[in-house]
């Protein structure tokens, strides 16, 4: 039996619509600063089976929802004055894309994964993530692209940040290319495992969504823990 295409996602609801509480099953209601809610599936982590997130997955979101959450963090991102906009791959680019156009930009600079001929191993750094943790790859930034962002104000943009390990990659990254960006910007914050490995930007990381990490409960629900 064919399975049914996922409902999360599609639908940004009015403040209010489903209820905060001390435990939650099968999503978590993100909220937007103005009350508004994104329902989240809840998944289980690798491991024990005892710790969860909430998860977003940008590609399979309506455009409703994405136009909500780079809107979100437009809003944020304006008070920085940035003169680019670096997208990280994968699911960071639509965003990156979208947000640069909200901010009157004509272009955005993609980060890559996939590497082309004219790429320099001296502009690279290995990448993990929470959603693929088995399956290492290399990200790089075109060579090419070092003009739009050397001596710029620089927006760095992916789409949730959970323990940290990928940005901090690519901050090592554009490290190398003489590049510090002035302002992190990721549609969600997932618990705030990423605190730790990303205390130095602490204090210019914004996002329209936060979610905590879950516990599971003795009646087999999930509570928030950090």
């Amino acid at each position: 039996m064919p399975l049914e295409p996922h409902h999360f996602w599609q639908e940004v609801f009015p403040a209010g619509t489903h209820a905060k509480g001390e435990s939650y099953t099968g999503f978590y209601p993100a909220e937007f600063a103005d009350g508004r809610q994104l329902a989240l599936p809840l998944r289980v982590l690798p491991g024990d089976g005892t710790r969860a997130v909430s998860s977003l997955i940008v590609n399979q979101a309506s455009f409703v929802v994405e136009d909500a959450l780079a809107q979100g963090m437009a809003d944020l991102i304006a008070p920085y004055n940035v003169d680019a906009v670096i997208g990280v791959p994968t699911l960071g680019l639509p965003l990156a894309n979208n947000v640069a156009r909200r901010l009157g930009h004509a272009r955005m600079v993609p980060l890559g994964t996939s590497r082309k001929f004219w790429y320099v191993d001296e502009l690279s750094e290995p990448l993990s993530s929470i959603t693929s943790p088995t399956h290492a790859k290399t990200i790089f930034i075109d060579p090419r692209m070092l003009p739009l962002v050397e001596g710029k104000r620089v927006c760095l943009i992916d789409d949730v940040i959970s323990s940290g390990s990928s940005m901090v990659a690519v901050l090592r990254l554009l490290e190398k290319a003489g590049i510090e960006p002035v302002v992190i910007a990721a549609a969600m914050l997932q618990s705030n495992r990423w605190k730790d490995g990303l205390a130095r930007y602490q204090d210019r990381i914004v996002a329209p969504l936060k979610s905590p990490l879950f516990e599971k409960t003795e009646d087999e629900r999930w509570a928030p823990i950090a």
